[in-house]
């Protein structure tokens, strides 16, 4: 894995960090395939219950694609007539939105700065966002001639409404982070000196929490935004079975009956 992604695992928590500060963590290939691999590999790990998205520096979060590799390729492309470029929606953006939406673990991101274009993506596709008072958000892809990707026409709408988003999208502008609160972008907002030590607060605790429920919870929500409340009912009855019959379920009922705070294993 490319050192401008650092990954580790401690105490179930895997923490994901963008690490290209100095390019206000721009997406480059080796960025992406890093970024890739270890939302990947903290996807499949049974041992990691909770993961904490975030990147290095103060400045940004993430501004997305880096445009300065991304101009030398398109010219590449046009020399060869390969197209290639593109590719990488395909290749990188989507494996990584998926594993990130489909993980049966909490995503929490800790957004530190600027979060532009995928860098907003990527925010959208965490359950929780806890942001810097100092962050600002755009969705920049029209700006720069070009389509929504990194999940967001899907995240987008259903955390703003689709109004809001057809205005963000097609008018991009930075939306500072009071607005991004109001408008359900941010979770909850801290003093930018205290975002890490926050999120990582946050993300710990989910790390500690109820595992198998935590998942339901994701795939019921993510059901009934695209289902019948007929549909969705059974897909609960479903999901609280599988819930209902957990290790954790047990010890939290007799924590609670013993009036003690229960310690879950995340099965």
């Amino acid at each position: 894995m490319a050192d401008t992604v650092l990954y580790e695992v401690a105490d179930g928590l895997a923490t994901i960090t963008l690490n290209r500060p100095e390019a206000m963590n721009a997406l480059n290939i080796a960025t992406k395939v890093a970024l890739r691999e270890a939302v990947q590999e903290a996807a499949g790990d049974g041992a990691v219950r909770a993961v904490l998205l975030t990147a290095a520096g103060e400045r940004a979060f993430c501004v997305g694609q880096d445009l300065k590799e991304h101009i030398g390729l398109l010219a590449q492309d046009r020399e060869t007539g390969s197209g290639h470029t593109m590719s990488t929606v395909r290749e990188h953006y989507n494996p990584i939105v998926r594993a990130l939406a489909g993980m049966a673990k909490p995503v929490v991101a800790g957004v530190n700065g600027v979060a532009a274009g995928a860098g907003f993506g990527l925010a959208l596709v965490a359950d929780y966002r806890i942001v810097a008072d100092t962050a600002a958000f755009n969705t920049s892809f029209a700006g720069v001639a070009l389509t929504a990707d990194s999940g967001m026409s899907w995240t987008l709408p259903r955390v703003v409404g689709p109004g809001r988003a057809a205005d963000l999208l097609l008018f991009p502008r930075s939306i500072k982070a009071q607005e991004a609160y109001e408008l359900g972008i941010a979770n909850r907002l801290v003093p930018a000196g205290e975002l890490h030590a926050e999120a990582a607060k946050v993300a710990r605790a989910l790390a500690e929490g109820p595992t198998v429920a935590y998942a339901a919870i994701r795939e019921a929500m993510a059901y009934g935004l695209t289902h019948s409340l007929d549909e969705t009912l059974d897909k609960e009855d479903e999901l609280q079975t599988r819930a209902g019959s957990s290790e954790d379920h047990m010890i939290a009922v007799q924590a609670f009956v013993n009036k003690e705070k229960p310690k879950y294993l995340g099965r």
